[in-house]
């Protein structure tokens, strides 16, 4: 009798593991009960991101276990970024999707996002997203949570994007839409960076509710305030109007109040060419126009930026097919 070829998996799940050997256990047993639940045939790739402690032997052990997980590894830690980028590289299933390591997304919102997407054939890449209405963030505390919202804010309004959480990993994407869009970020931007690059690419993105929620297991491996620097950078960078032409317009705003006060003292009698204010008012007004026109030709090498990118993506897809 013909041995059967196991049939290729619907659903790749990609978990960038970093000194998680608190968690590696329990994540895959949650994700592998949630993706089984859900009726999915599916693979797991552990992905240990130069670990220091056990991570990697218990990984390997669970992938002994389960012939649908499997672990790739590098030795020294090189961010999850480019733990992801190497999951994507192996992943085999048709919708690729990315949880973290300490499930601060339960395993059944997993397969909740995998579910919406499937019900949209139109959607491209599906967010869980704990910053739409009906979503929820639970024992995180409250200064993270308010400079997380504030940057997804502050990102969404960069990206021109409808969806209120940009930094999430809980997510899924076509392999289509994957090997459309040319990730190259090492670092936790690579979220931002695939949304970016989808939005530029034309693809149809879209968010689903999911719960936040803080730590259980070990010590998050993020640092706050360099992640925070991140992200904003990236907005800068994304689109400097926000900035640039935010401080223009705050330094031509002082330079009127400054006019009125000068236009008031010039009805009382009082006005003086030679007083300091004068001189004031100009450097406003002028600081000011050249900080907006500043930002307005940042945004314009941005916009041409991704046109650049949609180019040599589409080069980089003829290539591939013509291979």
């Amino acid at each position: 009798m013909l041995e059967q070829t196991p049939a290729p998996p619907q659903v790749s799940v990609v978990i960038p593991m970093y000194n998680e050997q608190e968690n590696v256990a329990h994540t895959v047993s949650a994700v592998r009960d949630a993706l089984d639940r859900a009726g999915y045939a599916w693979e797991m790739l552990l992905v240990n991101d130069g670990s220091r402690d056990d991570t990697l032997a218990l990984a390997q052990e669970q992938a002994r276990q389960d012939a649908r997980v499997r672990v790739f590894s590098y030795s020294e830690n090189g961010g999850q970024g480019k733990a992801m980028k190497l999951g994507f590289t192996h992943a085999c299933g048709e919708i690729v999707a990315t949880i973290d390591a300490d499930l601060s997304y339960d395993a059944t919102q997993l397969a909740d996002v995998v579910e919406a997407l499937c019900a949209r054939p139109d959607v491209d890449i599906m967010i869980g997203s704990p910053y739409m209405e009906g979503g929820a963030a639970l024992g995180v505390p409250t200064f993270r949570l308010f400079v997380s919202r504030m940057a997804n804010r502050l990102i969404c309004a960069a990206l021109n994007s409808s969806v209120s959480t940009a930094t999430g990993i809980l997510r899924a994407y076509r392999r289509a839409a994957l090997q459309a869009i040319w990730l190259e970020s090492d670092g936790p931007e690579i979220n931002i960076e695939a949304l970016s690059k989808a939005l530029a690419h034309g693809l149809c993105v879209r968010e689903t509710p999911a719960v936040l929620r803080g730590r259980e297991r070990g010590k998050s491996k993020i640092r706050f305030s360099r992640t925070t620097r991140t992200y904003l950078i990236f907005s800068l960078f994304e689109k400097p109007i926000l900035l640039f032409g935010a401080l223009g317009l705050l330094m031509i705003a002082l330079g009127g109040v400054v006019a009125i006060y000068l236009l008031l003292d010039y009805f009382t009698g009082r006005l003086n060419p030679e007083r300091p204010l004068m001189t004031v008012m100009m450097l406003l007004f002028l600081l000011g126009l050249q900080f907006f026109s500043f930002g307005f030709l940042g945004s314009q090498l941005a916009q041409l930026r991704q046109e650049v990118y949609r180019l040599q993506s589409r080069a980089r897809q003829q290539r591939e097919h013509d291979k």
